[in-house]
């Protein structure tokens, strides 16, 4: 079953005159469960498909379905409501509230996203934390963490609301090399235990070796395609 279908998709950044194609007529289809890597140099398109599939932007031509829903044609206040059920992001800079400890910024999404009962939350959290080995740490705050730590709760904070997709960009950029393996590693595990499908926009070739399908874009189009054995 396709999770992510993307037909056609254009989207044209305008400054003044200048007018920037930052996608040209893009179409894939993403299964459920997949570990898929989007990879190309700057400015070749990555970060605003990823935008497009997470509901933060519209194009300018095409069609995008996300869990069967016609993700372009939600309003703003309807975009926010799909993103906080079905999608979840992981950032390079991590993007945990400082003043919140590992296990608020884990349960900060429920709270905001979905009516979930304390008790029921409360067991949710601790779940995810023990399942990213941050159970010792969750009292601390973001400064008291590595990068490793702090990228482990960004990752259990993705996927406490059970989404069925998680959006990635660059997510091992600042981590060391054992750092970024054992973040890998980590999704690759909640892949297999929840059928989470991860979409990676990524420069690492960490992230690209372990990638099952890898597409490659250049200047906002997709000139290569590889499939290979599940990652």
């Amino acid at each position: 079953m396709s999770l992510v279908v993307a037909q056609d998709i254009t989207k044209v950044y305008k400054t003044g005159d200048v007018a920037v194609n930052a996608l040209a007529g893009i179409s894939f289809k993403i299964e459920l469960a997949s570990f898929v890597s989007f990879v190309g140099p700057s400015g070749s398109g990555k970060t605003t498909l990823l935008n497009l599939i997470g509901c933060l932007d519209k194009p300018t031509k095409g069609s995008l379905r996300v869990a069967d829903t016609d993700v372009f044609g939600l309003d703003r206040s309807r975009s926010a409501e799909f993103r906080g059920t079905n999608i979840g992001f992981i950032f390079q800079d991590f993007n945990l509230i400082p003043v919140l400890t590992a296990y608020e910024n884990i349960e900060y999404p429920l709270l905001m996203v979905q009516e979930v009962e304390a008790v029921k939350r409360r067991r949710m959290v601790e779940e995810l934390l023990s399942g990213v080995g941050m159970a010792e740490q969750k009292h601390k705050y973001p400064d008291q963490l590595s990068g490793g730590q702090k990228q482990r709760v960004a990752v259990a904070r993705a996927l406490v609301t059970a989404p069925k997709l998680v959006l990635a960009d660059e997510p091992t950029a600042n981590l060391d090399h054992d750092s970024a393996f054992m973040v890998i590693n980590l999704m690759k595990k909640m892949r297999g235990e929840l059928g989470t499908t991860f979409i990676f926009s990524t420069h690492d070739q960490k992230i690209v070796g372990q990638a099952e399908i890898l597409y490659t874009l250049e200047d906002g189009k997709i000139i290569d395609k590889q499939v290979r054995r599940k990652a």
